[in-house]
């Protein structure tokens, strides 16, 4: 075989490889969603993760197989390598939740809090009890006109006992929920709390339902939008980090 031949032969094959890698992007991303409910995605604006809260967030108990769930094992660790990743510029959260683990979620939302890079949440149907740190844990959050998010204070299934001590640790643990909300959302303290014992708007429950724009009017949520408004301002962060790191340099 001649020189030139082998060169031909070289490239056809670098051409081979790069067409079997593009084929199999996408069934990569497909099994990620089966696997972990997320997917990478990259195009010219930069590589985002897109992470799924859906169902319940489950904690130290395995819930039923007949339930849809999002375990806080698998998001732990997958925040934790999207951070230090430097191949993905931005974290995309959807949420649809109707909460779960008190102390499984705010780990969750204290990790996306935590994030040096862009992150915006998107919530799609609800993001109900814990779903709300969740929500408001992303630089900037995002509902659809149609989303609801029920507020209300914490309450705990099961045997438990009937002591003082107990109702105060129930007040500690919601004291930390309405610090963080109040801490990574435009809402205050006092409106929170406030939202969270109101009575008469549930029939069978202490607490508000809130949908996108009254959401976005009380300050919780910052933006209503749907998927499109979410991944521009994505895009818009990355840009502006990318700049910042290009004049520190």
């Amino acid at each position: 075989m001649s020189k030139k031949t082998k060169i031909v032969s070289a490239r056809t094959e670098s051409e081979e490889e790069s067409q079997d890698q593009a084929r199999s992007l996408p069934e990569k991303w497909q099994q990620e969603i089966v696997d972990m409910g997320s997917a990478t995605m990259k195009n010219s604006h930069g590589t985002i993760h897109c992470l799924t809260i859906v169902g319940q967030v489950e904690g130290h108990m395995v819930l039923s197989p007949n339930t849809k769930t999002t375990k806080y094992e698998h998001v732990m660790p997958l925040l934790a390598a999207i951070e230090e990743s430097e191949e993905i510029d931005g974290l995309l959260i959807l949420l649809n939740t109707v909460g779960g683990d008190v102390e499984a979620g705010l780990g969750i939302a204290e990790l996306i809090a935590g994030m040096s890079k862009p992150t915006v949440s998107l919530v799609l149907g609800g993001s109900h009890s814990i779903g709300t740190p969740l929500a408001v844990s992303a630089k900037v959050s995002m509902a659809v006109p149609s989303a609801s998010m029920t507020i209300h204070p914490v309450r705990m299934n099961g045997t438990m006992i009937a002591a003082p001590q107990t109702y105060h640790y129930f007040e500690r643990i919601q004291e930390r929920i309405v610090k963080f909300v109040a801490k990574n959302s435009r809402i205050s303290e006092k409106k929170f709390l406030e939202l969270m014992l109101k009575t008469g708007e549930m029939a069978a429950d202490v607490g508000s339902v809130l949908y996108g724009e009254e959401a976005v009017e009380l300050g919780l949520i910052d933006h209503v939008g749907g998927l499109a408004d979410a991944l521009e301002c994505l895009y818009r962060q990355i840009e502006e980090r990318k700049k910042e790191k290009k004049a520190a340099k």
